[in-house]
C-alpha cells in the first residue's frame, strides 16, 4: 500500500515539472477617472460574501467543508458590521431574497467572481497578460445589467467580496516533504484567495479591486478572519481617514 501511494507520489512530483507554476500575487487597481470624491455621498450595497472553505488534498485538489465554511461567512459577516463605522459612505446590506430578484443578486456574484478571476489571470500577472490587456488601462465592466439593481435598492454603488481557502491536509503535508526530498521539487500546501472589488451600478464598470492570491488570517477563527478584512479593505476609497495622534 506504502509503495503504492509513494510511486503516486513520485508520479505527481513529476508533473510538476511539466506544469506552469502558480505565483501568488497581491494587486490592485483604480479605474480612471474614479477616486474617493466619486463616492461621496453615495450609497453602497454590500452584497453577500463568496465564503469557500475546505481542505486541499493529497494531489491539490479542494474538499469543501461545510462547517468550516459556515463559520467563516458568520465570522466575516460580523466583521462586516463591526467596521461599518470606518465607511463613509452609507453601506447597504443585501436583503434577503427569494425567486427571481435573489437569482438577479445570485448572478452578479457569480459575475464579479468571474471578472476578478480574469482581471488577476490576465492583467495582474504579467505572465499570463492577454495581447489585448498588455500595458492598457484597467478597465472592464460586468455590464449594464447592474442598472436594475440600482434601481431596487437605491445604491450607486456595489462591494463585492469574495475569499476562498484551502487548508493542506496531512497527506498534502507528506507530500511536501517528500516532494523536497525525492526531487528537491518545491510543493505549496494551501490555497487562500480573497478578492474585494467596488461596482459602479449605472454602468457595470468595476472601478476599484483588490486581490491577493496568498492572504493571511485563518478565516475559521475571529482573530484570523478580522485581519482577512483588512487585508481585503486594504486601500479601499470608501474609508474614513485614520487620524494619526500628535507627537
Amino acid at each position: 500500500m506504502l509503495g503504492k501511494w509513494m510511486s503516486a507520489v513520485i508520479l505527481t512530483v513529476s508533473f510538476l515539472f511539466t506544469t506552469p507554476a502558480v505565483l501568488g500575487q497581491e494587486k490592485g487597481a483604480v479605474r480612471a477617472g474614479f477616486s474617493a470624491e466619486s463616492l461621496s455621498g453615495q450609497k453602497i450595497l454590500l452584497f453577500r460574501p463568496s465564503v469557500w472553505v475546505g481542505e486541499q488534498s493529497t494531489g491539490g485538489m479542494g474538499e469543501p467543508n461545510a462547517d468550516w465554511t459556515a463559520q467563516a461567512r458568520d465570522f466575516l459577516n460580523a466583521e462586516l458590521a463591526r467596521r461599518q463605522i470606518e465607511f463613509s459612505n452609507e453601506l447597504i446590506i443585501e436583503p434577503d431574497l427569494v425567486g427571481e430578484d435573489a437569482k438577479l443578486f445570485s448572478e452578479h456574484r457569480a459575475l464579479f467572481n468571474s471578472v476578478a478571476n480574469s482581471v488577476v489571470n490576465y492583467q495582474f500577472f504579467a505572465g499570463n497578460r492577454l495581447p489585448t490587456r498588455k500595458n492598457k488601462a484597467f478597465d472592464w465592466t460586468l455590464g449594464e445589467g447592474t442598472k436594475e439593481i440600482a434601481e431596487r435598492t437605491g445604491a450607486r454603488y456595489g462591494l463585492f467580496v469574495r475569499t476562498e481557502d484551502q487548508y493542506g491536509s496531512f497527506g498534502r503535508k507528506m507530500f511536501q516533504v517528500l516532494a523536497i526530498g525525492l526531487v528537491g521539487a518545491g510543493v505549496s500546501s494551501g490555497k487562500h484567495v480573497g478578492y474585494a472589488g467596488l461596482v459602479d451600478l449605472h454602468t457595470g464598470d468595476l472601478v476599484w479591486l483588490n486581490a491577493d492570491e496568498q492572504m493571511g488570517g485563518d478565516v475559521r477563527t475571529e482573530e484570523g478572519m478580522q485581519k482577512r478584512v483588512g487585508q481585503l479593505l486594504e486601500d479601499f476609497p470608501g474609508l474614513k481617514p485614520v487620524a494619526v495622534a500628535a507627537k
